[in-house]
C-alpha cells in the first residue's frame, strides 16, 4: 500500500479528538469519515473536520462506499469488542483504545478473528510508544542495568473517578502493558487487593502484584483517590537502579549507580556490602508517544512494521486484568494469569 491509508474513526467522546488529530496531520493518513452515536459529539467532528463526512451508522462507515483501509475505535471500553469485529469482519485494520476488551474470552476472539481475516489488530497501549520507557527498554537490554530483579509503578490522582469501571481497569492497561513490555515476559500469576471508597463495588484504590516464572517480580499501585497526581515507575536491576517520573517536563530517566554486592574482604559476620556511585540524568529526545502511535499503526497497516501492542500483546493485558479482578474477589488469593 503506498497510498495513504484511507482511515476512518468511531467514537469522538473523550478520546477520539486526539486521535482525529494527528489521523488529520499525518501525510501517511487520508481522514476519510467518522461516526458517532451522539448527534452533540458528530457536530463537533463535523466543525473541526469539514472535509471528513460524516457516517450515518456503523455500518454506513464500514460500508464499501468509503473504502477504508483502517479504522480506529476510541468509544467506550464495554463497546470494544462488539465494535472491533464488526471492522474486523468488513476487512479493516484495526485500532482499538485500551483495554482491548473486557474480558479475555472476547479479546481472544479478537484475536482468532483478525487472524482469520487476515487484518492487523492493534491496541493503544500509549505509553510503550513513550520515547522514555522504549528508552528504558533499550538499556535494559544493553545490560547496563544488569539482571531486572523487581519494579514497582505508581498512576495516582484526586480523579477523574468512574463508576462503570474501576480504578485498575480505567488505569492500570498503561501500566500493566510497560511492566510486559519492559520484561519481554507475561506474568504466571497476579495477587490484588483493592478498596471502593467512593462507589460500592468500584475499587477506586488497586494494589497488585504480578508475579513471573523468572523470579522478577511487579507491583502496581493504582488510584484515583490520592492527594498527589504521580505517573512513575523504578526498576531494581543487579547492577544499578532507574526512575522514571513522566511528570517531570525535562528529567524523566534517573539512573542510580548503587547496589547491594558480596564483599570479598568480609568483616566477621558480613557477606554483604552496600555500593553507592553515580546518579545520572541521560538526555532523551521526546517525540509525542500518540503521534507516534498513530504512525506505528498506519506503518503496521502498509505492512511495514511490527508493533508491540498487537492483538496478542492487548490479551496478555487483558488477562492479568481479569486475574486481578478475580483475585481482589478472593481476598487477595493468587489467581493464575491462564
Amino acid at each position: 500500500m503506498s497510498a495513504p491509508v484511507r482511515v476512518g474513526l468511531v467514537g469522538f467522546g473523550y478520546w477520539g479528538p486526539n486521535l482525529a488529530r494527528n489521523i488529520d496531520r499525518l501525510p501517511d493518513a487520508e481522514f476519510v469519515a467518522a461516526f458517532d452515536a451522539s448527534a452533540e459529539n458528530s457536530a463537533k467532528l463535523a466543525a473541526a473536520y469539514p472535509s471528513v463526512e460524516i457516517a450515518q451508522s456503523l455500518d454506513d462507515l464500514l460500508s464499501d462506499r468509503f473504502a477504508l483501509d483502517a479504522v480506529m475505535i476510541a468509544t467506550s471500553a464495554p463497546s470494544h469488542a462488539e465494535i472491533g469485529k464488526a471492522a474486523i469482519r468488513a476487512g479493516k485494520h484495526t485500532f482499538i483504545e485500551k483495554p482491548l476488551a473486557l474480558t479475555a474470552t472476547d479479546a481472544e476472539d479478537l484475536v482468532a478473528l483478525a487472524e482469520e481475516h487476515d487484518v492487523r489488530l492493534f491496541v493503544g497501549h500509549l505509553m510503550v510508544y513513550h520515547s522514555a520507557v522504549r528508552w528504558v527498554r533499550d538499556y535494559i537490554a544493553s545490560g547496563e542495568l544488569g539482571e531486572v530483579l523487581y519494579l514497582y509503578t505508581q498512576r495516582l490522582n484526586l480523579g477523574k473517578v468512574r463508576a462503570d469501571e474501576n480504578a485498575f481497569w480505567s488505569l492500570a492497561p498503561h501500566d500493566v502493558s510497560v511492566v510486559l513490555y519492559l520484561l519481554g515476559e507475561t506474568p504466571s500469576q497476579v495477587s490484588a487487593n483493592g478498596a471502593a471508597y467512593l462507589h460500592d463495588g468500584v475499587h477506586d484504590t488497586v494494589f497488585a502484584n504480578l508475579q513471573f516464572a523468572s523470579g522478577k517480580m511487579a507491583n502496581i499501585h493504582v488510584s484515583w483517590l490520592d492527594p498527589h497526581k504521580v505517573r512513575r515507575f523504578t526498576i531494581v536491576g543487579s547492577k544499578k537502579m532507574l526512575y522514571f517520573d513522566d511528570m517531570n517536563a525535562t528529567d524523566k530517566i534517573w539512573i542510580y549507580d548503587k547496589g547491594v554486592a558480596p564483599s570479598e574482604a568480609m568483616a566477621y559476620g558480613e557477606d554483604l556490602r552496600l555500593r553507592f556511585g553515580d546518579i545520572t540524568v541521560p538526555f532523551v529526545p521526546m517525540k509525542e508517544p500518540l503521534a507516534v502511535e498513530v504512525q506505528c499503526f498506519l506503518d503496521v497497516c502498509r505492512g511495514l512494521e511490527e508493533t508491540p501492542s498487537d492483538g496478542r500483546a492487548g490479551l496478555e493485558v487483558v488477562r492479568v486484568l481479569e486475574a486481578v479482578d478475580a483475585s481482589i474477589a478472593a481476598g487477595g488469593a493468587p489467581v493464575a494469569t491462564e
